[in-house]
């Protein structure tokens, strides 16, 4: 029992003294993660949109498709990732394994499937409630794809920050294409896994608070956002 004591007065004692290779660890897996998000918002979100406001034959196989790739493996994914980086893959010539870049791109692959799914949900819904108004008022394509992105805009930011929140807490992936290198590709969860395994628990628990307070900052934005959406559309 004292030396959960003692680790978590260690942990707190890292936090507030700003420990660098603490501040290291948290700035890279906010870098790799929002870059991800950003990187799967905008390829994840057109194609969200099209699925939700097309009509068309394999429409029903598209959508269990991306339904069931909201499930992927992320060893799966590592592994692929690493194949495709290897050196002897076809990307190999490009020396990316073992970095940041292909940690943001195993991540992106990751969480694309999510955004694009949640992102159908809700322009699809918001397309059946405004169909009628807009072929009554002869509305093109175009502008009644930026009327819903406009009055969807708080849904899919909670999207948004869905995956951003399955990307900052991803282990698996990111440990297969990035190694866990110190100072190089070592971020939150990876770090926690391998402080633990090495005994070290204060810098484990310190990279856990830290995590777990990303996390409920996450979910009370996506709380934050849901409510300030429902009172504009009462109001």
């Amino acid at each position: 029992m004292q030396n959960f004591t003692q680790a978590f007065a260690l942990a707190f004692d890292l936090m507030l003294s700003a420990d660098a290779d603490l501040l290291e660890i948290i700035g890279l897996s906010l870098r790799v993660s929002l870059m991800a998000m950003a990187i799967s918002t905008l390829i994840g979100l057109p194609i969200g949109a099209a699925i939700g406001m097309s009509r068309f034959r394999g429409r029903g196989v598209s959508i269990i498709l991306l339904n069931a790739l909201m499930g992927l493996p992320p060893v799966v994914v590592g592994l692929g990732v690493y194949l495709l980086l290897s050196r002897a893959g076809p990307m190999g010539w490009m020396g990316l394994l073992y970095t940041p870049t292909a940690m943001i791109i195993a991540q992106s692959i990751l969480i694309t499937p999510i955004i694009a799914a949640l992102s159908r949900q809700v322009i699809e819904d918001l397309h059946n409630e405004y169909a009628e108004q807009f072929r009554s008022l002869c509305v093109s394509p175009r502008t009644a794809i930026a009327a819903l992105l406009w009055d969807a805009r708080y849904g899919l930011l909670t999207v948004a920050l869905a995956g951003f929140g399955r990307a900052v807490a991803e282990v698996g992936a990111v440990i297969i294409v990035g190694g866990n290198i110190e100072h190089l590709t070592r971020v939150m969860t990876t770090a926690i896994a391998l402080e633990t395994s090495k005994g070290d628990l204060a810098l484990a628990l310190a990279l856990g608070i830290v995590l777990l307070s990303i996390a409920l900052l996450v979910n009370a934005a996506v709380m934050g956002l849901r409510m300030t959406a429902t009172r504009f559309s009462y109001a």
